[in-house]
């Protein structure tokens, strides 16, 4: 048997939220894409591109707000595995940073490729 509680939409609907609040409550550098994002709203409304062009600026967007949420965790649930050095802690959390840097790119990218061509 599984230890988990029985599926229900509202309180995981709750929880997400509560993810959502802790994010922006203690982690910086989701807070600092979330500003972020507050001009890149406002770029992808001002540029003068084809609906689906925005949407894909939209979506990579928020896909580095996603990848920063799931690095968040990885990073939360290895520093309550462990606060001392271990080769396996730092990798856990280099590769979700690079995950982080790896969805910027792309996002820069599709700016790029929809401003230029």
């Amino acid at each position: 048997m599984r230890n988990q509680p029985k599926y229900n939409l509202f309180k995981n609907s709750k929880y997400a939220l509560d993810g959502l609040k802790s994010a922006i409550k203690n982690e910086t550098s989701f807070k600092l894409e979330l500003f972020f994002a507050i001009f890149i709203l406002l770029g992808i409304w001002l540029v003068e591109a084809p609906l689906s062009s925005k949407l894909i600026l939209l979506i990579s967007g928020v896909l580095v707000l996603i990848v920063e949420l799931i690095n968040s965790a990885i990073e939360n649930v290895v520093d309550l595995y462990t606060k001392e050095f271990h080769i396996l802690a730092k990798n856990a959390k280099d590769i979700g940073s690079a995950a982080v840097m790896l969805s910027i790119i792309l996002h820069l990218v599709c700016w790029f490729f929809i401003l230029v061509f």
